[in-house]
């Protein structure tokens, strides 16, 4: 899973360098760029995946190098040759739902996403439970089931569902490249700074006096929290693509406005998660736990918790904003400053020398997410959206001037022809 969520975050991020790109252009009107820039994120993170296949092949020896157990480096490490399929499934998915999600075409991915679903519900049946193939039988599910949302979401796509934006395959997906992969790295640093930032609080949780129950009620309020992050990383696609529409289209007021109504919104949900936890504070950890110890701590932590829950209901919005605005660089920096500057490093001091365990821990983590969460907002509301909207012009035409839409070169030609009769 580790191996399986280094490469999903890296890959995910540098598809996420299309919701700026595709949305831009969708509302600049230049749809036919749209299946452009897809491709050329296809041959960047097909490149990428050859990259990353390292890890997979040398998993045994990695995770015995950080003191793994050797049967369970071994059998991760298997298990990892298996799942190779999965990673260039990546390179293919994530590129297709950031192009779909700029044209709002979000019910579409998910029946393909649904009934892919289905599908690998009774596989994992049929291979793990009637075949007994274990590991290798999950592997073969997952690989398969990934490669169904693609050729489901490919088959969408081509059929005609998206007029204007797929045009066909075209050479011109290899121009660019280079600027292209640079905003590619950007959104995936920034992405995988925030997505790693929570896994290494249980790494520190390991680190202190009594372990297991620190880390398992760091881990429960972990689980908590990313169930409570699924609602508010939708805002965060939503507000993605609505801001890059708007400041394509040249519409910096309607994006700000969006910007508004959409940080109200989820930071109204957030203060509903906030309530509840501190009304359930003695009981929310029984569904995961039958410690009493472990009980105590994460009830001790409600009060942190609830406020993460709240500002974690603000920041993916920010985050959105960003990722929409083409920020992706500047919000990497702040990220790098907020959590492994001041929060993880807080984290430590709090937790293991001034002895303040889990709570100090989690205080450090809340610490870094506020600060990120006051200097995005500093940051949203103090910019000069006219100005975004140009340079979002600017990175269309810098990107997207020179390749021809195929409707207007036929146009095009069809004129010339006409005044070729005419004279």
């Amino acid at each position: 899973m580790v191996i399986a969520g280094l490469a999903f975050g890296i890959m995910w991020g540098m598809g996420s360098a299309l919701e700026t790109l595709c949305g831009q252009a969708y509302g600049a009107k230049q749809i036919h760029m749209l299946g452009i820039y897809m491709q050329r994120s296809w041959v960047i993170l097909t490149l990428m995946s050859f990259v990353l296949m390292p890890i997979y092949f040398f998993a045994t020896p990695i995770l015995r190098f950080f003191g793994q157990d050797e049967e369970i480096a071994v059998l991760a490490g298997t298990f990892s040759l298996y799942m190779i399929p999965q990673l260039f499934a990546y390179a293919l998915n994530f590129p297709m739902q950031k192009f779909l999600q700029a044209q709002s075409k979000v019910m579409a991915m998910a029946w393909v996403s649904g009934l892919a679903l289905v599908f690998h519900i009774f596989l994992c049946w049929l291979l793990i439970v009637q075949f007994q193939l274990g590991v290798v039988g999950a592997a073969i599910a997952l690989n398969l089931s990934w490669w169904i949302v693609d050729l489901g979401q490919f088959v969408y796509i081509v059929m005609g569902y998206c007029p204007g934006a797929w045009t066909g395959f075209s050479w011109a997906a290899f121009s660019d490249l280079g600027a292209f992969a640079r905003l590619s790295i950007a959104s995936a640093i920034m992405l995988c700074l925030e997505f790693w930032y929570y896994m290494l609080l249980v790494v520190l949780a390991g680190s202190l006096k009594d372990a297991q129950t620190a880390v398992a009620a760091i881990s429960i309020c972990i689980n908590l929290n990313g169930w409570e992050l699924m609602i508010f990383l939708g805002f965060n696609a939503a507000i993605s693509v609505r801001i890059s529409n708007e400041l394509g289209a040249g519409r910096p007021r309607a994006a700000k406005f969006s910007i508004i109504v959409v940080v109200l919104t989820s930071a109204l949900i957030g203060v509903v998660f906030l309530t509840t936890i501190l009304f359930l504070r003695n009981v929310y950890a029984l569904p995961f736990t039958s410690s009493p110890e472990v009980v105590e701590v994460v009830s001790h932590l409600a009060v942190l918790f609830a406020f993460t829950l709240l500002l974690n209901s603000v920041q993916p919005v920010l985050t959105g904003v960003a990722v929409g605005a083409g920020w992706q660089w500047l919000i990497a920096y702040v990220n790098i400053g907020c959590y492994y500057v001041v929060g993880l490093p807080l984290g430590f001091l709090l937790g293991s020398k001034l002895d303040l365990g889990v709570e100090g821990i989690w205080a450090g983590m809340i610490a870094g997410v506020a600060l990120q969460t006051v200097i995005l907002t500093s940051i949203t509301f103090g910019t000069n959206w006219s100005k975004e909207a140009q340079a979002a012009e600017s990175r269309i035409m810098e990107w997207g001037g020179s390749v021809k839409n195929p409707v207007e070169s036929i146009k095009d030609f069809k004129s010339s022809n006409d005044r070729t009769i005419l004279v």
